[in-house]
């Protein structure tokens, strides 16, 4: 049989001969009507943004990658409850952000459905997880939704790095829509900050992840709130392999992390803190109290949170682990392995700005030059100076230590995998400069 002959394609060729517009390029989608679309299927807030904006340059070949045709990106607001998310009970917050994560999904499927049905290609990658995790412990995630949020108007990034909507706060949770069509009107990012910049979330913060001058430390964070996600499993299954029996096992994991580990894998994983986000007042909707009776917000809001009883995980060497006993001395410092390991010497570079520890580089200013070879040539500058550190391509400036190293044997001793000595002995790795530099530069990268 013929193509041109199967019922499918005669079908199809009646419907276009009877409405001929039908399989017409869809005419660029009306913005108003695009947003009541979001609203009548659960969203709270939405906003439009063309692919070519400058603010996505530094992920529009990732968002190309999984969905080619993208011409727009739809950003969604879903709004959390929150009174469950102030509350030191981990199981009501945790409880809100998978339920209101899991909405946002669903209202992403139904906008996604609904332009399908009008001929028009859309894809609605996750709110949150599943992610590529073939790509770990690189970008796993297909597009960036807090950026494409800002770029859509629909708040500004706080100094706790969460997006603050002008109403309802960083009581949100975002989603973004790829779609094959062109919009007659974008957004654009809003004229002020809702952030207030009251420091609440530095205050909160059980690892000193934010700084009150905006540095933010993503492994003092991953390694405690996220200790149940990805590497912090990675890390507890190495745990019970290294362990020799029962015994043992018991010696280096409590009963109670055992069976929150066991929670995390049967109704999804449980954040240990982000208390950033629950004492946060800024937002339309939020800020009422906070501006009636201060101390009364911080009595009923912060202080739970600083005050609980509760085990926080820090990497050994790290300023998380001098900062928590000295802030929070009712809680329980535990020191745990990151269990992130580069597998690329892209991937070594990239989690270099996400691993350093300001803290960790006091006194050091000196300028590395990494040659690497073998599987994957590269050349990189790497400058600590002023607890600041830099990250270029090829080789600038006048360096205080040369590296000259295998590629592969390189991520190994980083991965622990490896001997230094063994490696210099095999001239597998070469320094030209101070030994004492490379021991310094360790230290910046606790893990």
């Amino acid at each position: 049989m013929k193509l041109a002959d199967h019922p499918t394609v005669r079908h199809f060729q009646e419907r276009l001969d009877e409405h001929p517009d039908a399989g017409a390029p869809p005419q660029p989608l009306d913005a108003a009507w695009l947003r009541q679309l979001c609203r009548d299927c659960g969203a709270d807030d939405a906003g439009l943004v063309e692919l070519n904006r400058p603010a996505l340059d530094d992920q529009r070949n990732d968002i190309l990658r999984d969905f080619p045709s993208t011409k727009t990106l739809l950003s969604i607001v879903c709004r959390m409850n929150r009174e469950p998310v102030r509350s030191p009970a981990r199981s009501a917050s945790n409880l809100e952000f998978h339920s209101v994560t899991e909405h946002a999904n669903d209202v992403a499927r139904k906008i996604v459905a609904a332009l399908e049905a009008r001929g028009i290609r859309a894809m609605n990658p996750s709110a949150g997880f599943p992610m590529e995790m073939e790509r770990f412990p690189g970008k796993i995630w297909v597009v960036s939704h807090k950026p494409v949020a800002i770029a859509a108007g629909l708040g500004r990034m706080g100094i706790h790095r969460n997006v603050i909507h002008p109403r309802f706060g960083n009581f949100i949770v975002l989603d973004t829509i790829l779609i094959d069509a062109e919009a007659n009107a974008y957004g654009q990012p809003i004229d002020y900050n809702p952030c207030l910049e009251c420091k609440l979330c530095v205050a909160a913060c059980p690892v000193g992840a934010i700084s009150p001058d905006g540095d933010f430390q993503f492994s003092a964070c991953m390694t405690h709130n996220y200790r149940e996600f990805m590497s912090g499993f990675s890390n507890w299954v190495e745990q019970v392999a290294d362990s020799k029996d029962g015994l043992d096992y018991r010696t280096k994991v409590t009963a109670q992390e055992t069976v929150s580990t066991w929670q995390s894998l049967a109704f999804g994983p449980n954040y240990k803190a982000a208390y950033c986000l629950a004492v946060c007042p800024a937002g339309e909707d939020v800020i009422g109290p906070f501006l009636a009776d201060r101390p009364a917000f911080l009595k009923e809001t912060l202080r739970p949170l600083t005050e609980k009883e509760e085990t926080v995980y820090v990497i050994n060497g790290s300023d998380a682990e001098t900062y928590a006993p000295k802030r929070f001395p009712r809680k329980t410092v535990k020191r745990v392995g990151s269990g992130i390991r580069a597998r690329s010497i892209d991937g070594f570079l990239f989690g270099l700005s996400l691993l350093f520890q300001p803290g960790q580089a006091a006194g050091l200013n000196a300028v590395y030059h990494f040659t690497f070879h073998g599987k994957e040539p590269k050349e990189a500058t790497v400058t600590i100076s002023g607890q600041r550190l830099q990250v270029q391509m090829g080789h600038v400036g006048k360096p205080h230590l040369r590296v000259f190293a295998d590629s592969d044997t390189w991520l190994g001793f980083v991965a622990k995998e490896r001997s230094l000595v063994w490696a210099l002995l095999r001239g597998r790795i070469r320094l030209k400069g101070s030994p004492r530099l490379l021991v310094a530069f360790g230290k910046c990268f606790p893990t």
